[in-house]
């Protein structure tokens, strides 16, 4: 499903592999960015991610074809989203040997034109290639970052994808290098970047490209991400899913499921002494590593790496995924959490893409019938 969490010691993990240093040049350089107003034709305010279509999904023929439709799009706009992000994966697009999916493509290209038509912008996502997925450590082995032929793989595959995309006007259409990168360091993810960048740069030079940091695009590791130089048409993305034992409260995918207790939000975590102690050894071990106070101020804090990254080189910041799994925490929690983080977006003026738009995604902001429920109201304010 969708969200790996980081524990306390898996971000000790993922800060040790992002030690790269900025040289005084590199430093001078993000002193004299130009202001970011000046960069990019491509608008971006609050976005929806149309999920778990093209993308972390099984369904095939009359059923993917189906599961959205040009209805989809006039009910994103019509609450006051100004663009979606499509989540696209190799396996639903081409076979093993690359010949593409006919289908998939027509439903890609319907998908953009009727955003195009209802006012939306439009961020096309490599979700996931079959050298990569952003839940490694689960039935996914990686090898994109040991395996040059797969790093040649993924440069063409976004050639390929130019191909159909190039025919849309920059200021409608933006290019997501790669969802969630997981490589074994920040710098084998800084190569990647070079390679993907100059690929596409070779037919496209003022197309809006999207990328984050190594390690699921954490700001942890922003002040690791290396951006190519002098290329303005850049848009810098994070995800944020703090604090997890919020976010992810008894969402089934996770290892802390088994925590069925009340939640707080703002202020600690989990404080309830008897659900605490109804818990193993080792379950009370892993909520420790997680457990903690949270507001908005600390959330702030967190995401502050990656605000100062893109201030620092005047570009654009977008956070392109985010939310809360409803199924389970307390609505007055999720509804304090979505106000708070919203607020930050908004100070900061940061791009947001709300995880997710409908089921069978994890966080929908519509009911069944493409009504919105208390979500959309917040998230275009």
């Amino acid at each position: 499903m969708r969200i790996r969490i980081l524990s306390i010691t898996a971000l000790l993990v993922a800060l040790a592999s992002c030690n790269t240093k900025t040289t005084p040049e590199q430093n001078a350089q993000d002193t004299l960015a130009t202001p970011v107003d000046t960069f990019v034709t491509l608008k971006l305010e609050n976005g929806v991610n149309v999920s778990h279509w093209l993308s972390q999904s099984g369904r095939r023929g009359i059923e993917r074809d189906t599961q959205i439709a040009k209805a989809d799009f006039d009910s994103i706009a019509a609450m006051g989203f100004d663009f979606v992000r499509i989540p696209v994966d190799e396996e639903h697009l081409y076979d093993n040997d690359m010949n593409r999916d006919s289908a998939a493509f027509a439903l890609m290209h319907n998908a953009i034109n009727w955003a195009i038509e209802d006012g939306l912008n439009v961020v096309i996502d490599l979700h996931i290639v079959r050298s990569h997925h952003f839940n490694s450590e689960n039935k996914h082995p990686n090898t994109l970052f040991q395996d040059p032929a797969e790093q040649e793989k993924i440069v063409n595959i976004w050639k390929d994808l130019q191909k159909d995309l190039n025919q849309y006007p920059n200021d409608r259409l933006a290019y997501e290098l790669m969802n969630e990168p997981v490589a074994p360091s920040c710098e084998d993810w800084n190569l990647l970047i070079e390679k993907m960048v100059k690929g596409i740069r070779e037919t496209e030079k003022e197309r809006t490209i999207i990328f984050g940091s190594n390690r699921w695009q954490i700001p942890y590791t922003f002040d690791s991400l290396r951006v190519p130089e002098n290329d303005k048409y850049i848009v810098l993305s994070y995800h944020f899913y703090e604090p997890s034992l919020v976010t992810h409260h008894q969402a089934h995918w996770t290892h802390y499921a088994f925590y069925s207790g009340p939640v707080n939000y703002p202020g600690v975590q989990i404080t309830d002494s008897a659900a605490l102690a109804a818990l193993t050894s080792e379950q009370l071990e892993i909520i420790n590593s997680m457990n903690g106070e949270y507001n908005k101020e600390i959330m702030y804090e967190h995401m502050k790496p990656a605000i100062e990254k893109a201030k620092s080189l005047g570009l654009h910041l977008y956070c392109g995924e985010f939310g809360v799994f409803p199924v389970y925490i307390d609505k007055e929690i999720r509804l304090r959490w979505y106000n708070d983080i919203c607020d930050i977006f908004r100070e900061h003026n940061i791009a947001n893409c709300h995880w997710c738009y409908k089921a069978p995604g994890d966080f929908p902001i519509v009911n069944p019938d493409r009504t919105p429920n208390e979500l959309p109201a917040i998230l275009t304010k």
